[in-house]
């Protein structure tokens, strides 16, 4: 049960480290080690989610499932193949930050196919407490907490503990996002050039890779050098949203943004293949460099802007004057100032010319040195 001082001690100590400006990696495993002093695991993942799709960008292991991976294949088509009611995408749809599965099904594990046919037989894990980092409306994150056939499951209160955590985990992964803005890109893989053409990936209808080019296998190699990567887990995702959206069961995009450990940052897309001969069931993955227009909107998120913030700095980042803005705003030029000065402290710049670098930097730092291709982007 969390509750008491311990419970209260933790919530303060991931408040802190939240607002500590640390890493991805270095506040998700203080945070995470954190929360096992008040709500005990034996296991647990914490991955980050692209927060206009909730499609998962990277994932990281502690306890007895520190460094194993060889199922996250499955476990990619079946959380985003099969959604159910405390599935990352599902949870981030209702007005539920945390659940149980053994609470949300009475008892009644094997009702999630989640529980019975992954978790259950693979690793012996008889309950999961899930939960969504939330901030404004967006989803930066989740965290599924497990334990075992000798554990109890989580009760009413630990769900309402890790459901209060919410909001400071949301926090610390935006500011691990900002954290990262403008560094020295990681060295690149092999010789460093990225091989031409598109980078494109073949799915058949066993979800196995069946062809790809190889921009493509490059860029995969290149995703799965940090070690937070997932990539497994996420070409598994995309390639299962993609089937539901064949099938008409979803309407949403399966697609995501990912930044690579050399800092640079990728969008991945999925979507069915149509067959003009016997051949059915195929999916095609697209991997391509993000344009800075991709990216700014996941930037100026994690500045934690209100709505109005966020519309001045979209038309800062447009080059707009501040009577300009005022008048697209339908507001006085002194609110428009106040905006202005709200978002030069959450961004924690000085001027609007530190603002547009440390927005547009970012993505333009790893190419640093590199010719324009014919395309008028940076060659590889």
């Amino acid at each position: 049960m969390a509750r008491g001082l311990t419970a209260e001690r933790v919530r303060q100590d991931v408040d802190v480290v939240a607002r500590a400006g640390l890493d991805l990696e270095t506040f998700l495993a203080e945070a995470v080690e954190s929360v096992r002093r008040a709500v005990p695991w034996v296991s647990a993942c914490v991955g980050t989610h692209d927060p206009s799709t909730v499609m998962l960008t990277t994932a990281r292991k502690f306890g007895d499932l520190s460094e194993t991976d060889s199922r996250d294949h499955e476990f990619g088509l079946i959380e985003y193949g099969d959604p159910e009611a405390t599935s990352f995408i599902e949870l981030a749809r209702s007005d539920m930050s945390a659940a149980s599965v053994h609470l949300l099904t009475g008892g009644e594990i094997g009702r999630s196919r989640r529980m019975a046919d992954f978790h259950l037989p693979n690793f012996g894990y008889r309950d999961e407490l899930r939960v969504t980092y939330r901030s404004g409306g967006e989803v930066w994150g989740g965290m599924g907490l497990f334990r075992g056939s000798d554990d109890r499951p989580f009760d009413a209160e630990e769900v309402a503990f890790i459901a209060s955590l919410a909001a400071p985990f949301a926090r610390g992964v935006r500011t691990g996002v900002l954290a990262r803005l403008a560094e020295v890109p990681a060295p690149a893989l092999g010789d460093g050039v990225t091989p031409s053409g598109p980078a494109v990936v073949i799915v058949g209808p066993d979800n196995a890779i069946t062809q790809l080019t190889p921009a493509a296998q490059h860029r995969l190699d290149e995703m799965a050098m940090g070690p937070a990567h997932a990539v497994p887990s996420v070409v598994a995702g995309l390639i299962a949203a993609a089937r539901r959206y064949a099938r008409g069961e979803s309407q949403d995009p399966a697609r995501c943004r990912v930044r690579t450990p050399g800092g640079m940052w990728l969008v991945l897309q999925a979507g069915p293949l149509s067959a003009f001969n016997d051949r059915d069931g195929d999916i095609v993955l697209t991997i391509e460099e993000a344009r800075p227009p991709e990216i700014v909107s996941l930037v100026v998120a994690a500045f934690g802007l209100t709505t109005r913030e966020r519309d001045v700095t979209q038309l800062v980042l447009q080059g707009v004057d501040t009577k300009e803005i005022a008048q697209t705003l339908h507001l006085s030029s002194y609110t428009v100032q106040d905006h202005l000065k709200s978002v030069f402290d959450k961004a924690d710049v000085r001027s609007r010319r530190e603002l547009i670098a440390k927005v547009y930097f970012d993505q333009y730092v790893p190419r640093r040195g590199q010719e324009v291709g014919a395309s008028g982007w940076f060659s590889g």
